[in-house]
């Protein structure tokens, strides 16, 4: 089984950048995205693809966050919240399937100054909730933008970024203990000392020097681990300030 997991920053402005053509040639079996910033009346019919169910779960807020995910079997069951959390910012699908459970999202950055640091903190904890709690049914698989370089590995500049957004000590931490409680970095398990980035700020030629941080994800019950095939970051991939992650699994 193909997942591929992508923060595309505006999918009607990833769409003008060859989003559909990845997306077909990608053929996965499920697609989970990020950062949509958009709503239910805004998806043009060149976003639906044939052979695939399609579940959105869009911010209040217009032009902000939000979710979607492609699959091309239909779930058992499909929900879009999280107990605890009353923002409505579209941040997490969460998908059933008869083996496994499938959740895409799209962690709240803490932003600059860490200005909203606190209410990620309160987010992970109910987030890791979520999926401990899945984890006791079935195995669960976790994706998306969640907006942590975990280890220094995961960073071009660990030292001058220790206090920005995205590698703070506490979040940092707060994946630590997510990944304690049963769960397993699929990429960093597979490639323990491989060096690759899934995003580059959009300043200072970051991309083209390479300047990057892996905080992109696929992250899989522990239960999983001799389940898993290959995972890879699609640097070669254009159309956002992200570009994809995959994860072959054998289920």
């Amino acid at each position: 089984m193909k997942l591929i997991s992508w923060n595309v920053n505006g999918l009607r402005a990833c769409a003008k950048k060859g989003f559909a053509d990845f997306f077909k040639e990608a053929d996965a079996d499920i697609f989970g995205l990020q950062e949509t910033k958009m709503q239910p009346d805004q998806l043009e019919d060149d976003l639906k693809f044939e052979g695939y169910h399609l579940y959105m779960n869009s911010a209040e807020r217009k032009g902000y966050s939000g979710t979607i995910v492609y699959t091309k079997e239909e779930p058992l069951s499909v929900s879009y919240e999280i107990e605890g959390d009353v923002t409505k910012e579209g941040r997490v699908i969460t998908l059933e399937y008869p083996e496994f459970w499938f959740v895409c999202a799209y962690v709240p950055n803490s932003k600059d100054g860490l200005l909203r640091l606190d209410y990620r903190m309160e987010w992970e904890d109910m987030l890791r909730a979520h999926l401990t709690k899945l984890n006791e049914t079935k195995p669960v698989i976790y994706t998306g933008d969640l907006n942590v370089a975990h280890e220094e590995i995961d960073i071009k500049n660990p030292a001058a970024n220790r206090r920005n957004a995205g590698f703070t000590d506490e979040e940092r931490a707060k994946f630590s203990q997510l990944l304690d409680s049963g769960f397993t970095d699929t990429y960093r398990y597979l490639y323990p000392d491989k060096v690759e980035y899934s995003w580059w700020s959009y300043r200072f030629n970051a991309r083209k020097n390479n300047a990057g941080w892996r905080i992109d994800y696929f992250v899989v019950s522990d239960s999983l681990r001799d389940a898993l095939e290959d995972a890879k970051i699609h640097t070669e991939v254009l159309g956002s300030d992200h570009c994809p992650v995959e994860l072959t699994v054998n289920l």
